[in-house]
């Protein structure tokens, strides 16, 4: 099957959750997979992993560590996205150095299994594949970590659902905040912000409604209000510290 263009691609991506019974085959996962090994990677240090999880008992009990999304176990294929400093550890234990933990580590490896993610949606996508980020598996870090027998210094990011979408079940693209909100020229421009957010609250209202869904007015910003005034995961800083990583 022919892919299409990165931009196509990007233009044309939505969040599925909803798949049909075929499965992807091993050939075009293995392309996919491989594809997104080339992304751009701190100082070549490559500090992520991919857990490839397709037998159907696994999937459930991660549905589960997630929150209960059923999408991961109807996908054919999910994929725990981790930022990994084990390999890092092994090759400074090789000439009898240790590793040197701390904020800055685990950043540069929660950035590489980032840009690693995206890039295996994308080339997914870009098959005709559906795709949908989970960040569920953060509920449970040491949970997952145990039923996909990480080693120390290996984390999950987010999951990815991948699948062949039902089309009859495929919802339109949520719009963006207009560009004059994210994209900056030269300097960061603060002037008109509550306007374009209230701007984006009537689109993403309008947006909804079309969809049957009912919403607050204010869709976004009600949302981020309601859902986002307390810190959330707090247990996530212990759980990564038992991990074998550092945040400070």
């Amino acid at each position: 099957m022919q892919s299409q263009s990165v931009i196509d691609t990007l233009n044309s991506r939505l969040s599925i959750r909803n798949y049909i019974d075929r499965k992807i085959e091993d050939e075009m996962l293995d392309t996919i997979l491989n594809s997104a090994r080339r992304s751009p990677t701190s100082s070549n240090m490559q500090s992520y992993s991919f857990i490839v999880v397709r037998d159907q008992k696994k999937k459930r009990e991660l549905a589960k560590l997630a929150g209960n999304q059923k999408h991961i176990e109807t996908c054919d294929t999910f994929v725990a996205i981790c930022a990994d400093t084990s390999r890092l550890e092994n090759a400074c234990n090789m000439h009898g150095k240790s590793l040197g933990k701390g904020l800055e580590t685990t950043l540069v490896a929660t950035v590489d299994a980032s840009l690693a993610g995206m890039s295996l949606s994308l080339a997914a996508e870009s098959y005709g594949l559906g795709t949908v980020m989970i960040g569920g598996m953060r509920n449970h870090p040491d949970k997952v970590a145990e039923l996909l027998c990480f080693p120390k210094g290996v984390y999950v990011v987010f999951g990815m659902c991948i699948g062949w979408p039902d089309n009859d079940k495929k919802g339109n693209k949520k719009p963006r905040m207009d560009e004059t909100a994210i994209i900056h020229r030269e300097q960061y421009d603060t002037s008109d912000m509550e306007k374009k957010l209230n701007e984006y609250d009537n689109e993403l209202a309008e947006h909804y409604r079309g969809e049957g869904r009912e919403t607050p007015d204010a869709a976004y910003t009600a949302v981020i209000a309601n859902k986002f005034n307390q810190p959330r995961r707090t247990h996530l800083k212990g759980t990564l510290e038992e991990l074998g990583f550092k945040l400070d």
